[in-house]
């Protein structure tokens, strides 16, 4: 990770970590570095934070004044922005958006040209014009000064694109949405709607400051009680920018990432389509689903917490499926980023063609009880790496044995460190986790 840009680009609070000045910088970069040996294009999406609109013209005057053309999706999401990207022959793509963070938080996530997450060489020279390592760069003048373009046809051409994805109709299934008052907002339920579901709809109502407020992937409690009150068939909970989904089944039990990937690349081995009979995960995946593969003679490779580092390791070997337990799954043959909606649509898919539930999809895996406490910390580096924290640690490894295990971590987009135990019971997971996060509290680690 850089100074300014973490796992998942550039996030903090508004005007506070991240100002309007940093957003208007980075647009002047970008329309600079990519419109030296021709004009620039930009795309540029937004979820629906009340800063997102103040980042969006920001950006949009950065990169105008260097020359560049920027494009407005709008309020979309951020599969949207890498589709429209990779489809459309754009120099890169930014969203704007902190993804599940609360709403005075917000980011600028930048994509290449493929869609990707931005290349470490290239975040590199734009940190270096932010701390002003580079220089001034030129301003375009007369007839080369950039223009802004409304893009609305770009979000609607990825709608489309989702829709014909979906090889069943959705006609006498009804499913839930849980928009989290963001991006999907804009999209989800016109998509369901369009391929037949009787679509029931939540939390899709932003006003610039409820976005993942007590809602969304975050905040399972309100979609579970509203597929069981209903008697809905599934539900699919978003967060702030879509790219991630968690789901719920007709009982009312969350399916996570971790069962996600154990349903889906299940049902491609079963149809002879899991490349290299391999499934990605983080080390954060429960210890339940590696067990479920090893019976399912699914091979497996973890990586490190992030997206990023889970589309890296399928690209470099091929693999076609990945994902985090916290919902963000990647299906490489249909993009290159974590996508909400592609999610849902692709349970659906295994739900109509097994003709079996989703708590009957999930029933072979047995998850492991896991405690994951998020601790905000004053250094989140010194705090992780502390003598006696390392020694608490392995103290709490040996207990658990082969019977469980320990992960702390830190977080790429947060000041806080993450303290996960996994064991054969909740007051196991519990009790090991507190004696972790007691040391970092009598080391005065702990804000707040």
């Amino acid at each position: 990770m850089g100074k300014y840009f973490g796992t998942d680009g550039f996030r903090g609070e508004a005007n506070v970590v991240l100002t309007v000045e940093h957003a208007y910088k980075v647009g002047r970069f970008l329309g600079w570095y990519y419109g030296r040996e021709h004009k620039c294009n930009v795309v540029i999406g937004k979820d629906t934070r009340r800063s997102s609109y103040m980042f969006e013209y920001a950006l949009a005057s950065g990169l105008t004044a260097s020359g560049a053309d920027a494009y407005l999706l709008h309020v979309t999401t951020t599969p949207s922005v890498s589709y429209v990207t990779r489809t459309e022959d754009f120099d890169c793509g930014i969203m704007i958006s902190a993804s599940h963070n609360p709403y005075y938080d917000n980011g600028i996530k930048i994509l290449n040209s493929k869609g990707e997450k931005l290349e470490d060489s290239v975040i590199e020279k734009i940190e270096q014009y932010l701390d002003g390592a580079m220089g001034e760069i030129p301003f375009a003048t007369g007839e080369h000064i950039g223009r802004t373009v409304d893009y609305v046809a770009g979000r609607n051409r990825y709608m489309g694109y989702l829709m014909s994805l979906a090889i069943h109709s959705y006609k006498g299934m009804k499913v839930g949405l849980d928009c989290a008052n963001g991006s999907s907002s804009a999209i989800a339920k016109s998509v369901f709607d369009a391929l037949g579901a009787e679509t029931y709809v939540i939390n899709n109502h932003p006003d610039g400051v409820n976005i993942n407020n007590n809602c969304g992937s975050t905040h399972m409690e309100q979609l579970q009680k509203f597929v069981v009150d209903n008697g809905l068939d599934v539900g699919f909970a978003y967060d702030g920018d879509a790219d991630r989904c968690l789901c719920i089944d007709e009982k009312g039990n969350i399916i996570d990432g971790d069962l996600i990937l154990y349903i889906y690349g299940t049902y491609m081995k079963e149809r002879g389509n899991l490349d290299n009979n391999t499934v990605v995960t983080t080390v954060m995946s429960n210890l339940g689903l590696y067990k479920a593969f090893d019976e399912a003679g699914i091979s497996y490779e973890k990586t490190a917490v992030g997206d990023k580092y889970v589309y890296e390791n399928m690209s470099a070997n091929g693999h076609c499926i990945g994902g985090e337990q916290s919902g963000h799954i990647i299906f490489s043959k249909y993009a290159t980023t974590g996508d909400g909606i592609l999610t849902s649509i692709k349970m659906m898919q295994v739900m109509i063609a097994k003709k079996k539930t989703l708590s009957e999809l999930a029933k072979p895996v047995t998850i492991f009880p896991q405690v994951l406490k998020n601790v905000r910390v004053t250094d989140k580096v010194v705090a992780r790496n502390d003598e006696d924290v390392q020694v608490a640690v392995d103290e709490v490894r040996k207990i658990l044995g082969d019977d469980g295990r320990i992960l702390v971590r830190e977080s790429g987009t947060e000041p806080v460190v993450r303290v996960m135990v996994e064991a054969k019971t909740h007051e196991i997971c519990e009790e090991q986790v507190e004696k972790v996060v007691n040391v970092l509290k009598e080391k005065g680690y702990i804000v707040g």
